[in-house]
């Protein structure tokens, strides 16, 4: 090891040291996945998951105060970070995690100097060393399954090796179901079925009420995603709900706008890597995200755009669509994501602050995403070339966040912001959209409210132009200024007028407290686009009666916990018994 100074390795130990304790109690609190799944314990489940994402802060937080302690030296001083940077390096070149554990040495040195001195000389903006992508050998994260004694022997294998600690509802029903399904689409082609391979993770994927056995299946060199969605009856008994066999259901099954899973991966990278063979089209830190490493999939796209960056020429540019009236949105056309500034001052009738905003989005970071509000990353002083913005945005950045601003003739650095996916807002969808779409679209929309409901969270502002369309479809929620829990607001019903003068009055004739909401106002958020209204009453009116948003609430506040499905319910399995099925 290159000499260092004896400081600077006591805080590079400090470090690893308490990345090491992180990561043990990360996996701690993800190992009660299984028994809170098996004993239905769906309350257990949310506050897991708010724990597991608090507890990375904690830990940084604890880990600056110990480096503090361990010298008597300045910890102000960057040749001393620099020097621990190194050392860390060192300490880490045979670690099974190395690249998160240098996420953590970010986190740590970035609290300890407030996000300035962003260097390679001082943090890991670039990796220590290039990812291994080579074939997985040393350590088996899956297992193989033959074909050789045909697929219902196989998929019954497959099912009694994960080894639940409570019994399947009725196992040969599943495996029929599964078995048919499969002939049916992804394997009509297949000749012999001898000739096919599944690899299976052994680790379970839980998340919500659901546990995935996530896998793929391999025939004549094609590579099919094989995942087996599995509930618990609430009677002590496992099924099997469906099968997904497409590169976009498990796109949707791992997607941004859902929560993170709770799987077993001591070794996260390399159930990365298995990951991108059935979802090639995904990011990796989407799928670092996706399993709960949410800060190092922050690293990995801040890497990731400096990359595209050094390979793209266009400009940085006001986002289309409306404008918002909290934040100043602007895209890089030729990649997927938005950047989001809250704005100095709001415009009418906003009466939120920039802290109640701020306080929005880490709410939505720690809720229960339900498939309906995309997964925001924040970052502190984020680096941009000044060369790469439009004057029109450089404008308007000026003019609506100059606090958030600091130019020089080479850099903009951007002191607070949100990075999302990018999505086409929906009303903009609809301006040319079919009428199938449209229609298409308004069940959509109406669901993700439904479902945003279920999960106790009122969107507040339902304008379309606060919804999205992603790529599969789906309408997804992404402006989070206004929202709150459900159980926070007080449905009414508009009441009669009495007289002439109040049914002619174009302001209300009664009180309206803060809390208050009228769902036959929602009618409004359709104005312009009858079309799109029509489409939307004949499939979700109930959302206009205030009884509904009632009822939802009692069932929240008695502590009921909706089932939220990420794929169609009409590929749900239907759960004839064996038996019967024999007997017909």
């Amino acid at each position: 090891m290159t000499n260092h100074s004896p400081t600077a390795r006591r805080i590079a130990k400090t470090i690893l040291n308490g990345f090491d304790a992180y990561f043990a109690d990360f996996q701690n609190i993800t190992l009660g996945a299984k028994a809170r799944f098996e004993t239905a314990a769906w309350q257990g489940v949310h506050h897991a998951n708010k724990e597991r994402i608090d507890l990375y802060k904690t830990k940084v937080n604890q880990v600056v105060k110990l480096v503090h302690s361990v010298t008597s030296k300045d910890t102000t001083m960057l040749q001393l970070w620099g020097e621990a940077r190194a050392t860390f390096a060192q300490l880490i070149a045979n670690h099974s995690n190395y690249e998160i554990a240098e996420t953590f040495f970010n986190s740590v040195f970035c609290k300890q100097f407030n996000h300035a001195h962003i260097h390679d000389s001082n943090l890991f903006v670039k990796s220590s060393r290039p990812p291994d992508d080579k074939p997985l050998r040393d350590y088996s994260i899956y297992i193989s399954y033959s074909g050789r004694d045909g697929l219902e022997c196989m998929v019954e294998d497959i099912l009694n090796d994960y080894g639940f600690s409570i019994p399947w509802e009725d196992q040969q029903r599943d495996i029929r179901n599964i078995c048919e399904a499969m002939r049916a689409k992804p394997l009509a082609h297949v000749t012999d079925e001898k000739q096919l391979r599944v690899d299976m993770l052994e680790s379970v994927f839980y998340r919500n009420k659901a546990a995935y056995l996530v896998g793929r299946l391999m025939y004549a060199g094609e590579v099919i995603p094989f995942i087996l969605p599995c509930l618990n009856n609430g009677r002590g008994a496992i099924f099997v709900d469906t099968v997904l066999y497409s590169n976009d259901s498990a796109s949707i099954i791992f997607s941004f706008t859902r929560s993170y899973f709770m799987v077993d991966a001591p070794i996260p990278s390399r159930f990365v890597r298995f990951l991108s063979t059935i979802m090639p089209l995904k990011e990796r830190s989407e799928l670092y995200n996706s399993i709960g490493f949410h800060k190092h999939g922050k690293t990995e796209f801040y890497r990731h755009i400096l990359a595209h960056m050094k390979v793209s020429n266009d400009k940085f540019v006001i986002a289309p669509g409306i404008k918002g009236m909290v934040m100043s949105v602007f895209t890089l056309p030729s990649y997927p994501v938005v950047f989001k500034v809250i704005k100095d001052r709001f415009d009418r009738p906003k009466t939120v602050t920039e802290e109640i905003v701020r306080e929005k989005y880490k709410f939505v970071s720690r809720s229960d995403r339900v498939g309906r509000m995309a997964d925001t990353q924040e970052y502190t002083n984020f680096i941009f070339y000044r060369n790469r913005f439009s004057d029109e945005l450089l404008a308007e950045l000026k003019e609506l966040a100059p606090s958030k601003l600091h130019m020089d003739d080479k850099w903009v650095i951007i002191k607070h912001l949100y990075v999302e996916r990018r999505m086409e807002p929906l009303n903009l969808y609809l301006q040319h959209a079919s009428e199938e779409e449209i229609r298409e679209a308004m069940e959509e929309y109406g669901n993700a409210i439904k479902q945003l409901a279920a999960a106790n969270i009122f969107p507040g502002d339902m304008l379309l132009k606060n919804f999205g369309v992603t790529r599969h479809g789906r309408v997804v929620f992404y402006d989070y200024d206004e929202l709150c829990p459900l159980t926070e607001c007080n449905f009414r019903k508009i009441p009669e007028p009495q007289t002439v003068e109040q049914e002619l009055s174009d302001q209300p004739w009664y009180t309206v407290a803060e809390a208050d909401v009228f769902p036959e106002e929602f009618r409004l958020f359709f104005s312009g686009n009858p079309v799109a209204r029509k489409a939307f009453e004949s499939q979700h009116s109930d959302l206009y009666d205030y009884q509904f948003w009632q009822r939802l609430q009692d069932r929240i506040r008695a502590g009921h916990i909706e089932s939220a499905f990420p794929y169609r319910r009409k590929w749900r399995f239907k759960r004839r018994s064996s038996k019967r099925a024999e007997k017909e």
